[in-house]
């Protein structure tokens, strides 16, 4: 199988939906994140969906995304080789209950690598008064499918300023990952893929068993990073992004460490890693950037 890079710059169809108080709960809930901000409906400002609510907003169009690719020279058999490879999140905004967001999305970047391909899609959430809200970069690795026309768009993608040249443990967190978790976080945030509940499935596809969502692992990092970090604000938080580079399987725990900090006249870079239970990286290359109060 093989896939064009001159799909680069190809549109997606528009997706809307409006933000309701429930999804926002219960995203926080998957994560047990128990900031009052996403449950205390009393509150003055209202309530505010946790920063990787966005990856739920967007999961709709990846879990179709053969109806949404407004172009038939994409293979749709390609898709059958992916898996979640990167994510990079700029939030304008927090996500707030009520919001009509429409959501624009085209193919930013094809890019041989040496597994296979890697396809990044862009998506822009806009409110009802078309002001930005979040963007997301969502990378797949396409195993054995060969890039033709040579890889296009990696001069396009964002950047993330470079981790310490020698790492050191600043601070760290270990959480125990429950084995309902990955169940949990399937039917609250309403990302479903079957390699994560399913462990007949995810044993014929090569693996151990049931695996922890990417994303589930990537909030959980955002989690500990904002209570640490931001008091707790998530409207400090505007750049979030890592690689996702190993398993996390239920029953074991996550060691979340941030071993770079730079503070800035704006705010403060930080770089964090987040090993598995066998000590390698599930995510690396974690990046945030905290806006100063």
């Amino acid at each position: 199988m093989e896939l064009s890079s001159n799909l680069v710059g190809t549109a997606l169809k528009p997706y809307r939906r409006e933000v309701t108080g429930r999804e926002i709960m219960n995203y926080a809930a998957a994560v047990g994140d128990d900031n009052p901000r996403y449950f205390d409906d009393e509150r003055q400002e209202g309530i505010v969906a946790p920063p990787l609510f966005g990856v739920a907003v967007t999961w709709p169009i990846l879990e179709r995304i053969w109806e949404y690719i407004d172009n038939d020279r994409f293979p749709p058999e390609v898709l059958l080789t992916q898996v979640h490879h990167t994510e990079h999140l700029v939030f304008h905004r927090p996500v707030r209950l009520g919001d009509n967001l429409t959501v624009q999305g085209r193919i930013a970047a094809v890019l041989p690598h040496r597994a296979g391909t890697q396809v990044v899609i862009c998506f822009e959430a806009r409110d009802r008064k078309d002001q930005p809200v979040f963007t997301e970069h969502t990378g797949a690795l396409l195993r054995g499918v060969s890039c033709t026309r040579g890889g296009k768009g990696g001069e396009t993608l964002p950047a993330v300023p470079p981790g310490p040249a020698e790492e050191r443990v600043l601070w760290k967190a270990v959480l125990p990952i429950d084995p309902l978790r990955p169940f949990i976080y399937d039917g609250c945030a309403n990302i479903y893929f079957p390699i994560h509940t399913s462990r007949s499935f995810a044993r014929q596809v090569g693996l151990p068993g049931i695996i922890l969502q990417g994303t589930a692992t990537l909030a959980l990092a955002a989690r500990e990073i904002l209570n640490r970090e931001a008091e707790r604000d998530p409207g400090r938080l505007a750049v979030f992004s890592g690689r996702f580079s190993g398993m996390v399987l239920p029953g074991t725990e996550i060691r979340i460490r941030v071993v770079g900090k730079n503070p800035g006249p704006a705010g403060t870079d930080l770089h964090f890693v987040v090993y598995n239970q066998e000590d390698r990286p599930a995510i690396s290359r974690g990046y945030a950037f905290i806006k100063n109060a």
